[in-house]
């Protein structure tokens, strides 16, 4: 929500601070740069130190760079606050997956995972509405203490009660968490209390290393399901990033209009996140049933000899051709200006389909990093943000240059024609899981 929420002020704080609207666009630009850079560091800290620890520092620079921002009336401490403001928010991205993976089985991780990527999507749907209602009425500068004052009502809870969850800590909630890991609650209850001699020493701390993600990439398997990922995440990002300039184009909408646009783009992105949750652990039981591998909901399954590619992916291919089909009808449907109950409809399907696939992906990427999966959640955020910012980027070039129906024609295809990247994935993936272990496991 943050992105978004800033969206409907550019303007209002070019003409304050009286710079130009490129200026301030550059702020949208360098907040995408640390929304790429961040999880990989907070990511990496997370896996290492604790989920609690992480998320804490995050949200205590978003709550601070937040506080700046309302305060600020300085175009050069509007452009560093604001990067400071996204590497608390972005960092807390891969943490949110991570809590999923520390607390679930592979065969109930699908519906955790889509209630987390349905809140995310909530996100981009309200924050132009939030944005556009906050500054008519009370100026730019509320959109930021409203956030402070969100941090602050989200941070304090936290705080008190939410557990440490990560494995390198707690294990499988056996151990004793210490320091920061442990609740507020639990550390005045436990006040004065002899630390027992069984307990395991701490984990060692050392400075986030955000290589670590980048080495994910590299990996044969996650880097096909990394860079398919991120190209429907550009078509996903591009209907989105023009959806506010061509609708006021096509229909002479007002800024709250546009902002009311967005709902059903959102809604269908929702209820893709909720079911199809619920649909991979069906799929994942039915594959189970198949292949006749026992389901051990208490310890989690060993998924060395088990098509874990297959049980995800299948899905994606009825979902992945209609969600393709509507893209491309969407953007000769701009092109013809028919009423605008027809584009908002394909909206929703379109979030309905595309932010279904790509959340599949999102939920194989954790099921084949169980002991950093923070870390690979933010090997995925990086290369979606950054192709995703070279698709917001170029998108207003290909409807300038190739029409409405063909620039969103071409994203369908372009899917399309690099989506056997997936039955890649599905055919070799559990071999080459098989000897990347094989590897690990070889005597030094």
């Amino acid at each position: 929500m943050t992105a978004n929420i800033y969206y409907p002020v550019l303007e209002p704080i070019a003409r304050d601070l009286d710079v130009t609207i490129a200026l301030i666009n550059l702020t949208v630009t360098s907040y995408m740069i640390l929304q790429a850079i961040s999880p990989t560091i907070f990511g990496d800290f997370g896996d290492m130190a604790g989920r609690r620890p992480a998320y804490l520092i995050a949200f205590a620079i978003y709550l601070c760079a937040n506080i700046g921002l309302a305060l600020q009336r300085n175009y050069v401490a509007l452009l560093v606050l604001r990067m400071v403001q996204s590497g608390g928010s972005s960092g807390a991205i891969a943490l949110g997956f991570a809590m999923v993976a520390d607390i679930t089985t592979s065969s109930e991780r699908g519906k955790y995972m889509g209630l987390v990527g349905a809140g995310i999507n909530i996100g981009p749907t309200l924050g132009p509405i939030l944005g556009g209602v906050l500054t008519e009425f009370l100026g730019w500068s509320a959109i930021f203490w409203f956030c402070a004052i969100l941090s602050v009502v989200w941070l304090v809870p936290f705080a008190l009660a939410v557990p440490e969850t990560c494995r390198n800590v707690v294990g499988n909630g056996s151990i004793t968490p210490r320091g920061w890991n442990k609740t507020l609650l639990d550390t005045l209850r436990t006040r004065g209390t002899p630390r027992q001699p069984t307990d395991p020493p701490r984990p060692r701390l050392r400075f986030p290393n955000p290589l670590r993600a980048v080495r994910i990439i590299f990996d044969r398997e996650m880097a096909l399901i990394l860079f398919y990922n991120s190209i429907l995440y550009v078509a996903f990002i591009d209907v989105s990033a023009t959806l506010g300039t061509l609708f006021k184009l096509i229909y002479g909408f007002s800024d709250l209009e546009l902002g009311l646009c967005y709902l059903p783009y959102g809604a269908g992105c929702c209820i893709a996140s909720v079911a199809q949750g619920y649909i991979l652990d069906w799929n994942y039981r039915r594959t189970a049933r198949r292949v006749g591998f026992a389901i051990d909901r208490k310890r989690g399954d060993d998924l060395t000899h088990f098509p874990i590619e297959r049980a995800r992916l299948q899905p994606v291919f009825p979902t992945l051709a209609c969600g393709l089909v509507v893209l491309a009808v969407y953007g000769w449907v701009l092109h013809l200006e028919t009423s605008v109950a027809v584009p908002l409809v394909l909206q929703f399907l379109i979030g309905l389909t595309i932010t279904g696939s790509f959340g599949v992906m999102n939920t194989l990427i954790v099921d084949l990093n169980p002991k950093a999966p923070a870390t690979a959640t933010a090997a995925n955020n990086l290369v979606r943000c950054l192709m995703g910012a070279a698709g917001t980027a170029s998108i207003e070039y290909m409807i300038m240059g190739m029409g409405r129906g063909w620039s969103f024609t071409f994203l369908a295809l372009l899917c399309a024609v690099l989506s056997p990247a997936l039955w890649v994935i599905v055919r070799y993936g559990p071999e080459w899981r098989r000897e990347k272990e094989a590897r690990a496991t070889a005597p030094k």
